[in-house]
């Protein structure tokens, strides 16, 4: 596929196969990632891969006790809320058991650090397209940036006291007969476009 229409069939991925992702694959994920851009070329978004099925699942119990601790607001963000009511069952993963979980932390004081964190994370969701796998924006670790007891798990693994999580990518192969991620294109309905 060219850039544009990987663009345009990038969708996400919310139910993954058991089956690992190859070495080679996940190398070029997270070098797609490491080649995005970032503010002033700072370079300072950490990527932190987890593929330990016993560290997802500390993670993921986590994250479930501290969402289901919460309560819905009115005027919440609705995927925030479907966090906090999905929590409260006993199926909530909020990485949808993907084989790979790879977060984007940076700088806390680093004025761009979101922005450099959704473009390493955009540039892996569209290589992963290109390399037939699926992928998801993870938000829940963003959240729960601040969270002590999610750091508490987050710093063993590589997180620097003056890092937070801005956003994180589930990855792996699509649950679906063929094992491809769906490529159909959503219209688009947003996103208006002036030109002067």
């Amino acid at each position: 596929m060219d850039a544009l229409e990987l663009i345009k069939t990038r969708r996400s991925t919310r139910k993954f196969a058991a089956k690992p992702v190859e070495e080679e694959k996940l190398s070029a994920v997270i070098e797609a990632g490491r080649y995005a851009p970032s503010g002033g070329n700072s370079q300072t978004t950490r990527l932190i891969v987890v593929r330990d099925r016993a560290v997802m699942a500390k993670l993921a119990a986590a994250v479930k006790e501290q969402f289901s601790a919460m309560e819905v607001t009115p005027g919440m963000y609705r995927s925030m809320a479907s966090a906090i009511r999905a929590s409260k069952g006993d199926r909530y993963v909020f990485h949808y058991d993907a084989p790979v979980l790879i977060i984007t932390a940076n700088k806390q004081s680093y004025s761009n650090n979101i922005a450099d964190c959704a473009c390493v994370l955009e540039n892996m969701m569209i290589m992963a397209n290109a390399l037939d796998l699926g992928s998801c924006w993870i938000n829940q670790l963003k959240w729960l940036r601040d969270n002590e007891a999610v750091l508490d798990v987050l710093r063993p693994l590589g997180l620097e006291d003056d890092e937070r999580v801005y956003g994180a990518l589930a990855l792996g192969y699509a649950d679906t007969p063929d094992g491809l991620p769906n490529r159909t294109p959503l219209p688009r309905t947003g996103n208006p476009v002036t030109m002067v």
